[in-house]
Formats: C-alpha cells, sequence, structure tokens
C-alpha cells in the first residue's frame, strides 16, 4: 500500500477545482487540500480535504464561482494554490485571472494561448500557423453545409469547438465527436448543431481504436525548463468510440515524449499540459488536441514517481520541489464503475476484468488508505437510496392492505 505523507496544516492550501485524482497527488506529498465541490461531493470526505468551497457551475456563473473563491482566499493566512482540471474552470481562472492572482497563486499558460487551445477553430488556425501535426479540418458553422468540407479525406469526425458536454450531448451523446462517413451526411449533423446553437470542427479521421491514442504531460516552469513529464495510453474508454477513459496505463514512450516536448517549445507554453496523440497504423503520430489544464492522469503518474501537481505547488510556494524519478511504466487507472460498463460493451469476461481492476494501482474514488470517498460518497448515498425504496414499498403495501379492508 502506497503512503501518503502527513499534511502539514502550516503550508498553503491547494484549492480545487477538480475530483479525487487532482485531491490524491495532493494528499501524496502532504498538501492539506480545499475542495470546491458541492455538499456530499467525494472529494469532500477525503482525508486530505480540510475545507470546502461551495460550487456553480463554472459555465454559466463564472463570476458567483470566482466571488466565493475570494471570499474564501482572503479569510487565509497564505494565498492558496489554486487547481483547476476541466476547460470551465481553465477558462473562468484565465479570464479572471487578475483578480483571483490578488488572493491565489497558480500556474497557467498566456491568456491568448489558453482560448486558442481551448477553442477547436482558434487552434487549427494555430496548428497551421505552427505547423503542427494535425489531422486536416474545417469549421463547420451550425445550420451549415460547411466551407470545404467536402475537400476533405471521409470519414471524418465532427467535434464541438469547446468542451460544454451538456449541449454536445443532443448532437454525440456521450461520445465526444460523431463520425461521418460521406460528405452528404454533414447537413444532417449541421442541422442538429443548429438546434443547440453549437459550432463544430469536422476532422479528418484518423483510423484505429481509442487504444491507439497516446499522450504527453509536462509541468514547464517559469523559466521554460521542463519540471516533469511522463507519457502515457488509453486503455478503455465509454462508450468504445471516441468516449471518456475509462482505464489508463503510463508509459515510456521515447517517441511521444520528444513529438509533445517539440510542441510545447512550438508553443511557448508555461504551466501544465497534456498532449493527446493518435498512431496512424502506420506509427505516425497525429496531434489531436493540447489541453492546458490538470487530469486525471497525474494521480497514476505521481503514483508512478512524478507528481506533477506537487511540483507546481512547490514552485508556488517557494518550497524545496519532491523527489522525482524516471516514471515507472505499467502504473494503471482505472474508474471501477465505468470502467466495467467500457469492459462488458467490449466483451470482456467479468472474471478477466475483475483480475485487471485489482491489478490496477489507482482507481478514480476507490483507496484503501483514503477510504471515505467510496464510503461515504458512494456506498452510503447508494443504501439511502435502497432503504428509501424500501419504505416507500412497505408504505405503499399498507396502504392497498388498508384500502382492501376499507371495501
Amino acid at each position: 500500500m502506497r503512503r501518503f505523507v502527513r499534511a502539514r496544516r502550516d503550508q498553503p492550501l491547494a484549492c480545487v477545482l477538480g475530483d479525487m485524482d487532482l485531491i490524491r497527488p495532493l494528499g501524496l506529498a502532504g498538501i492539506p487540500c480545499a475542495a470546491v465541490a458541492p455538499p456530499g461531493a467525494v472529494t469532500t470526505y477525503s482525508r486530505h480535504t480540510v475545507h470546502r468551497i461551495d460550487s456553480v457551475d463554472q459555465w454559466d456563473q463564472a463570476d458567483r464561482q470566482v466571488e466565493l473563491l475570494l471570499r474564501f482566499g482572503r479569510a487565509q493566512a497564505d494565498p492558496p494554490a489554486l487547481y483547476y482540471q476541466a476547460d470551465a474552470p481553465l477558462l473562468m481562472v484565465s479570464r479572471h485571472r487578475e483578480r483571483l492572482g490578488e488572493v491565489f497563486r497558480f500556474a497557467i499558460a498566456e491568456p491568448d494561448l489558453v482560448e486558442s487551445l481551448v477553442d477547436k477553430a482558434r487552434f487549427r488556425e494555430l496548428a497551421d500557423r505552427l505547423e503542427l501535426p494535425v489531422p486536416r479540418s474545417r469549421w463547420l458553422l451550425a445550420g451549415t453545409e460547411g466551407d470545404g468540407v467536402a475537400e476533405l479525406d471521409f470519414p471524418v469526425v465532427v467535434k464541438p469547438l469547446t468542451r460544454n458536454t451538456e449541449r454536445w450531448a443532443a448532437v454525440g451523446g456521450a461520445a465526444k465527436a460523431v463520425r461521418v462517413e460521406r460528405p452528404e451526411d454533414v447537413p444532417r449533423v449541421a442541422a442538429k448543431l443548429a438546434e443547440i446553437g453549437m459550432d463544430a470542427l469536422v476532422q479528418e479521421l484518423v483510423e484505429g481504436p481509442e487504444t491507439r491514442i497516446e499522450s504527453y504531460h509536462a509541468y514547464v516552469d517559469e523559466r521554460g525548463a521542463v519540471a516533469g513529464e511522463f507519457t502515457g495510453r488509453k486503455i478503455r474508454t465509454l462508450p468504445a468510440a471516441y468516449g471518456h477513459s475509462t482505464a489508463v496505463e503510463i508509459t515510456a514512450s521515447r517517441d511521444v515524449a520528444y513529438a509533445g516536448l517539440d510542441i510545447l517549445r512550438r508553443l511557448e507554453l508555461r504551466g501544465v499540459a497534456k498532449l493527446d496523440f493518435k498512431r496512424t497504423p502506420g506509427g505516425q503520430l497525429k496531434l489531436l488536441e493540447v489541453n492546458p489544464r490538470f487530469n486525471l492522469w497525474h494521480h497514476p503518474a505521481a503514483v508512478a514517481g512524478v507528481n506533477l501537481p506537487a511540483l507546481v505547488h512547490a514552485d508556488l510556494t517557494g518550497t524545496a520541489r519532491p523527489r522525482t524519478t524516471p516514471p515507472r511504466p505499467g502504473v494503471r487507472w482505472c474508474a471501477l464503475t465505468a470502467d466495467l460498463a467500457a469492459a462488458r460493451a467490449a466483451g470482456v469476461p467479468a472474471l478477466a476484468w475483475l483480475r485487471f481492476a485489482l491489478r490496477c494501482q489507482t482507481h478514480a474514488i476507490l483507496a484503501l488508505d483514503d477510504p471515505m470517498p467510496f464510503a461515504r460518497g458512494r456506498i452510503l448515498p447508494n443504501l439511502r437510496r435502497v432503504a428509501s425504496r424500501g419504505r416507500l414499498s412497505v408504505r405503499g403495501a399498507r396502504r392497498g392492505a388498508s384500502r382492501s379492508r376499507a371495501g
């Protein structure tokens, strides 16, 4: 069992706009956390969480979330270090960096670069200018046929310009993208986009399963030096095509690391970043996206020897950086419930999946040395729901019996 360092309450907090996969690597380094979460969220039950800050929708109520953060930050003796795990909090921190910077410390890319990396249309223009190895693509305005789309090699994938999953679900469901086989099928997708008022990107498909997606992760400090880096690959996603990761693995891929570092240097990026590549059947790496934020991969990577959130915290607070070793390949992570569903969809026998899950060194919520997020955040609510349904059933039976007697 891995050992967490006991949190030192005299050092600055880590204020986390994220989930357990960001809380846990900070906990591994003994850094106390303030979770931005609603009451009862799993992050609030972690042994590493010492405060909770109310959360609101950071897409639609960013101003309100900023006010809640500022109120908390001003009450702290030392400025907390601020962490952001998804696109919405990334954009919120970037767009309000001057105000948040008055009471928080954070590492983040330059404002224009953040906007260009989050918006796929702007990223396409940036990639063309810097000659990054991305698949060819075209901008698809909602309700139009898309200028130049027919010039692409089909099949293609259609992706939302920004990762607002609630709106995109009307088009792609749980998948991040929609596959389109022929040019004449594009207007049908564009009509759905028009219904939700969302533009998209049409990109040439890189053939092959999601297991061909590999990633490069790094933290680049203010001087432009790489303080820590690692590579990884997807094992399973849900759904199987264009889905969200349910199982991943740390790797030691030299060509992915070389390609990722080259791109970061061209971008002149500072802070943390994840670069997703897809390997073509011929072995070439095609860049799919660059995400300048923290992510679930930092949890298995910390266990593998490279704790990027802890390195960032050390630099922000002026303390000594934690020891970093070459990442140990083979460390795996899985989200138990989602990965079980993904494995079933892929035809993996239940016993084989169970052996895989037991051998994973890290899990999304479950941890023997930090059990309360799973026990109180997942198991207890489920038990309460079952008990509530049982009480309703008993009441219904009693009412039925009472009516029978009355009749």
